[in-house]
């Protein structure tokens, strides 16, 4: 079985953040059963989805695995999940875009990140099989920031003007 942290890791614990910037190791199928590999996704899936999140890497649930999960609305409105392992980004444009951005592990914190709009990620699909999506907009930010993740990166390196909203749970 997988042991994963019972919450997000975040950096205002100097340990936690230390983990959050060190880059993962790639993911070795071979090391796990499919079993596992399918309760790891789903797990990751729910901690996202309750947290409010559109994605989530492995590092930010005690991981150092090149791995993370998303789930963005496509053109339709129709949300898509995604569970890449050992992504890389082989494609990036040189048409950029600043947006908004926060991130689970940086709680209340939010800034304006330039990224690339659209690109190319390469990586292995939940059965260990060669993927290679072709994404631009929000979902070209998100495979961009949880990579980013994966290479020991925040957000918050890349923003320009970081601000704090006080967060009010009203579930």
């Amino acid at each position: 079985m997988i042991k994963i942290a019972d919450k997000i890791l975040e950096i205002s614990n100097k340990d936690n953040e230390k983990f959050l910037r060190t880059k993962t190791q790639e993911f070795d199928f071979a090391t796990y059963t499919k079993a596992e590999v399918r309760d790891l996704v789903k797990k990751m899936r729910t901690i996202m989805k309750e947290a409010d999140g559109v994605g989530l890497s492995a590092n930010q649930v005690g991981l150092p695995l090149r791995m993370f999960v998303a789930q963005v609305p496509d053109d339709q409105g129709h949300m898509k999940f995604y569970a890449v392992f050992n992504p890389m980004l082989t494609k990036l444009s040189k048409e950029t875009e600043t947006i908004e951005e926060g991130c689970l592990s940086v709680p209340e914190t939010f800034g304006p990140v330039e990224r690339s709009y659209q690109l190319v990620l390469e990586g292995q699909n939940i059965d260990g099989k060669k993927v290679r999506i072709k994404a631009w907009g929000l979902l070209a930010r998100v495979f961009q920031h949880e990579v980013g993740h994966l290479d020991g990166g925040l957000f918050v390196d890349k923003a320009k003007e970081l601000h704090r909203v006080e967060m009010t749970n009203a579930k």
